[in-house]
């Protein structure tokens, strides 16, 4: 008990250092490690934030794309990185798939080595084919798909938009699609444009902009409600799979370790920009949905959404490519 008693002031010593640590912070320009290429929905939601998040916590924001293995390449990097809130990382729904679809090679635990910021927007997936398809409805697809192999690029293993496929095509329709894994949403938004694969799977954000020019035409999305920006998109559940209700999301975390003032910290400041009307409308008109909330609903969705896309990848097989 006296050994107790002497620690006391050690403890507030040390608790007094940790606070004026965050007090302080930041020093220096901070790292956001995006686990994906550029161009799909989780870079743009970063960097339309980016600068004003500069802005508010007065040092630069600098983004480090580091892409590929379906984002675990990123997330390893950041899970091993010092927990001094200076390298942080944001990552989409697939951090949540990966453990389960990669297991130990996603190397990282999914729980215990992050600490979930903030989610910072959400969208819901589409499947959409090339204009030169002969398809203007998911059904003719099926139908057409029928006839022989056709393939569909995702943003690559274990992203929910590859998950929503193999859900709708391989478990639904029992038809043998062939999976063709990119490096995130821009390429394999891309790759349907091109005409590499007829078919492509991605959150809303990939394909948006082609949809409306016409060079791809989206066939059906997971949200519950049609987008008020895609009002001719039939959601899935109007479609006849009223289970289909799937969102991709992009959710900044620190490594576990981080002092808690300095995860608040970052948590409110993105919070505050996510009710920047300017910033909300530049997300919106990318088909992204600003989300935020505090690091309590935070923690409590990421960990509620690890364990639905388990069980996800359970029911689908879903497999690395």
């Amino acid at each position: 008990m006296k050994l107790k008693h002497q620690m006391l002031p050690l403890l507030a010593l040390l608790l007094g250092m940790a606070q004026a640590g965050a007090a302080d912070y930041p020093e220096r320009p901070i790292k956001i490690v995006i686990s994906f290429p550029p161009g799909g929905p989780t870079d743009s939601s970063i960097r339309i934030i980016a600068e004003k998040l500069g802005e508010l916590m007065k040092q630069p924001i600098v983004i480090d794309n580091k892409g590929g293995a379906g984002g675990n390449i990123g997330t390893q990097f950041v899970a091993h990185a010092e927990p001094d809130g200076y390298t942080l990382l944001a990552n989409s729904a697939a951090y949540a798939v990966n453990p389960t679809m990669y297991g130990s090679r996603a190397g990282y635990d999914p729980i215990k080595d992050f600490i979930p910021i903030v989610v910072v927007s959400t969208q819901p997936n589409v499947i959409s084919v090339n204009e030169k398809i002969p398809v203007t409805t998911l059904a003719e697809l099926k139908t057409l798909s029928k006839n022989g192999k056709m393939s569909f690029s995702s943003p690559g293993s274990g992203t929910t938009p590859h998950l929503t496929c193999e859900n709708i095509f391989h478990a639904k329709w029992n038809q043998d699609i062939v999976h063709i894994p990119y490096k995130g949403a821009g390429p394999a938004s891309l790759a349907v444009v091109a005409g590499d694969t007829p078919i492509a799977c991605t959150a809303a954000y990939g394909v948006f902009q082609f949809h409306k020019q016409g060079k791809v035409r989206i066939l059906g999305i997971s949200s519950e409600k049609r987008l008020p920006n895609l009002p001719d998109v039939p959601t899935f559940i109007e479609l006849g799979y009223p289970d289909i209700k799937d969102y991709t999301w992009t959710t900044l975390f620190a490594p576990a370790g981080t002092p808690p003032a300095i995860v608040q910290k970052l948590n409110a400041a993105v919070n505050q920009l996510l009710a920047i009307p300017d910033l909300k409308d530049r997300l919106d008109k990318g088909g992204l949905i600003p989300v935020g909330g505090s690091l309590q609903e935070t923690s409590t969705y990421i960990a509620a959404e690890v364990k639905r896309w388990g069980q996800v990848v359970r029911d689908t097989g879903a497999k690395v490519d």
